[in-house]
């Protein structure tokens, strides 16, 4: 039977059962006064037959707590009256618990796919608190039976809290609200009604009841904290309120959101302020790009109406060129414009030596300083396999490659992430012989497969021989060869090479920080564990950045930075968990791809309904004009509604273009208003509009124009 027929089956048997209930009035049934009309006749039957009367006792209760019905505080009543207290609770505490388990599965079963599906974004935090603390929520709620107890069963069966804990801590948690229920019983004759049973002091009481784990918790809190810190001896005072450990990004937002709050804070870098997007990631990567652009339309200037342009690069000038680029930009990083904001800025290499305290090694030795926080920001580094052979290899990684003054000559790019495309694309613009290789199907794998089509093709314009399915074996040197052996469906296929960049990913820099002497530990892709507010297993040291994830960009190490700042700093007031729920990142290349949210494969994946708003940049007016007319917009949407679920952006400035959709998902705006408001014409960001137009063209009201066609005809 199909699951949808089952859940119809379902919700008619639930109506029928209502609607019985009230059309036949047996409410009358569930009544204080008819308990206590008939109490004598219920009496006389239990006592002829008790085990009868148990059963038929659970089961009326059973029903009437999993439909929800109206008249379980009086079954409960009844149950003090004709079973006694002690009975009475063990028929009640079981009939109830069993009951409101019952329709906790009918309401998971019925909607929590829906709920999950259409908000489970939305849900995404309150998902996971219940997955660490759902049998604490629960059991709080369960202690105050101000709650509707019927809510409480639907609203829980909609998150993941399982079905046992569901079923024990219910049945532990409405315990105590049951036995006052069940002691009034027993004296149900001298009931006017059972709101007698509540009394202001006693729902107070109910409410200081339900407050207690609160505050069990809150009290708790110091003891757990002392737990972690065992072994470890605080010091009465600190140098410093924070330690930064790292001038990547991360560590320069942090010191610097220190600073502006009038915090003292010491900064400490072993390398070069700016870390690896200033010196060897972002920065010159994109100035070696904008070269490669100007390089390519050099060479395309026929396409413009110019006489035919043979550029020819000149390496040494390129770099010298990129070393200016971050001259310009270092000021804004700089050892002195951080000083100046009140930032103590330390050269050299840092080690956790206590939960509080800072080893650094630095050119005038070690030193050793103090902090109420440490935030670590140490960042990563190009992964580096140990292939065989590759000892033999004088590799170039993202942070050796900008030392070369000459062409590469035959350029192997070892890797089809971002980086490698990016870079591939670039030196083969510039005139270097390029061989990409991929070890799967295809290049950037976490993108649809219509953005990488996009991106392969425009590599393979350029020059870059695209190897996929090659799967890097092992290096050599042969007869003054540098080769690369890879597999390629069950075969060995040789690469000759000249230089070889490596670009497969990176690894967090973890080593010699300490860690593992704090008993801090690492996931598998070696960055650190971290709860939802950035903190390691000791409250008072966080992680940002590339060393954090799960999102190894500039801006999201900024966005954590804001977090584990304000954390460390004022969190004994308020703690924030960050929010991963807008995340945008793209690819440099050209056609650029920018995404934020959900693309098909990942809501595939996830088991997301979405509809596909789909509109080509190649009919765009002013890509057009620019000669850049390829890519497109394609925008995921829950079915029949505007809401955005994710974007994905193909073409020239989609990293640029990519910002008004961010803003859109992350306040909450939908396609209607992005295609109600005014975009300047000619400019790309009119693909925006023109596809959220698309989207409101294909859920366009068609009954209604066919009225207001009829209209004008009868008009004309």
């Amino acid at each position: 039977m199909h699951r949808t027929t089952k859940k119809l089956m379902i919700v008619a048997a639930v109506v029928i059962a209502m609607a019985a209930y009230f059309f036949l009035d047996l409410g009358r049934y569930l009544s204080l006064a008819y308990l206590q009309q008939q109490l004598d006749i219920i009496h006389s039957f239990y006592a002829e037959n008790r085990l009868l009367s148990w059963l038929i006792f659970l089961v009326v209760y059973v029903v009437v707590t999993a439909l929800s019905i109206p008249g379980a505080a009086v079954m409960t009543l009844a149950g003090g009256a004709i079973f006694g207290f002690v009975t009475g609770l063990l028929l009640v505490s079981f009939a109830s618990a069993i009951g409101a388990t019952l329709a906790f599965l009918v309401a998971r079963y019925l909607l929590q796919d829906w709920v999950q599906q259409h908000f489970g974004d939305r849900l995404k935090t309150i998902n996971q608190g219940m997955e660490k603390d759902g049998a604490f929520y629960l059991f709080t709620l369960r202690l105050v039976p101000v709650f509707p107890f019927f809510l409480i069963n639907l609203v829980m069966a909609l998150t993941p809290l399982k079905t046992w804990t569901f079923y024990w801590v219910s049945q532990v948690g409405m315990l105590a609200g049951t036995a006052v229920y069940i002691n009034a019983g027993t004296q149900v004759a001298q009931l006017q009604s059972a709101g007698d049973i509540l009394s202001p002091k006693l729902i107070g009481a109910f409410v200081l009841l339900g407050l207690f784990p609160w505050i069990a918790r809150a009290l708790l809190a110091p003891l757990q904290r002392a737990k972690v810190y065992r072994g470890w001896k605080k010091p009465k005072h600190f140098d410093r309120n924070l330690i930064v450990i790292g001038a990547g990004s991360g560590g320069l937002v942090s010191a610097y959101i220190g600073a502006t709050v009038k915090a003292t804070v010491t900064l400490v870098e072993k390398e070069s302020m700016g870390g690896d997007c200033l010196n060897t990631g972002c920065v010159p990567s994109k100035a070696l790009i904008k070269s490669a652009q100007v390089a390519s339309m050099a060479s395309h200037s026929p396409d413009y109406g110019l006489k035919p342009l043979q550029p020819e690069a000149d390496f040494g000038a390129v770099m010298d060129r990129i070393q200016r680029v971050i001259k310009a930009i270092e000021p804004h990083d700089s050892v002195e414009r951080y000083r100046q904001l009140g930032v103590d800025c330390r050269q050299g290499s840092a080690r956790l030596v206590s939960p509080w305290a800072v080893e650094i090694t630095g050119n005038e030795g070690k030193q050793t300083l103090t902090a109420r926080n440490i935030i670590i920001a140490s960042g990563a580094a190009p992964l580096v396999p140990p292939f065989p052979g590759l000892e033999q290899i004088d590799y170039l990684t993202t942070e050796t490659l900008w030392k070369i003054r000459n062409n590469p000559g035959r350029l192997l790019i070892l890797g089809g992430g971002p980086i490698g495309c990016e870079l591939a694309q670039a030196f083969a613009r510039l005139g270097t012989h390029v061989t990409q290789v991929e070890m799967l199907p295809r290049i950037l794998p976490r993108e649809d497969d219509d953005a990488t089509k996009l991106v392969a093709d425009a590599l393979r314009r350029d020059g870059v021989e695209l190897l996929l399915n090659h799967k890097a074996d092992r290096f050599a040197v042969e007869g003054g060869d540098k080769v690369l052996y890879t597999q390629h469906q069950g075969e060995s296929v040789r690469l000759v090479f000249d230089q070889i960049l490596i670009a497969i990913g990176r690894k967090a820099n973890t080593d010699g920080l300490g860690l593992e002497a704090l008993g801090i530990t690492t996931h598998k892709n070696g960055t650190i564990t971290l709860n939802a507010f950035l903190q390691t297993r000791f409250p008072n040291i966080y992680a940002v950045g590339d060393v954090a994830g799960p999102y190894q960009f500039t801006h999201t190490a900024a966005h954590q930075a804001w977090y584990a700042a304000v954390n460390a700093l004022f969190g004994r007031f308020k703690k924030f968990r960050v929010d991963y729920s807008v995340i945008p990142w793209a690819t440099f290349t050209s056609p650029e791809v920018a995404r934020v949210g959900l693309n098909e494969q990942d809501a595939a994946e996830q088991g997301v309904e979405f509809e596909v708003t789909r509109y080509g940049i190649d009919d765009l007016d002013r890509a057009i004009t620019d000669g850049c007319a390829e890519g497109f917009v394609k925008v995921l949407t829950r079915p029949g509604s505007d809401r955005i679920l994710g974007v994905t952006i193909v073409g020239n400035h989609a990293g640029d273009l990519i910002a008004e959709y961010v803003l859109a998902m992350k306040h909450g705006l939908g396609l209607n208003k992005i295609q109600g408001t005014i975009h300047i014409y000619p400019t790309l960001a009119e693909a925006n509009k023109f596809a959220a137009g698309e989207w409101k063209k294909a859920h366009a009201p068609q009954g209604l124009l066919n009225l207001v066609e009829r209209y004008h005809r009868w008009q004309r």
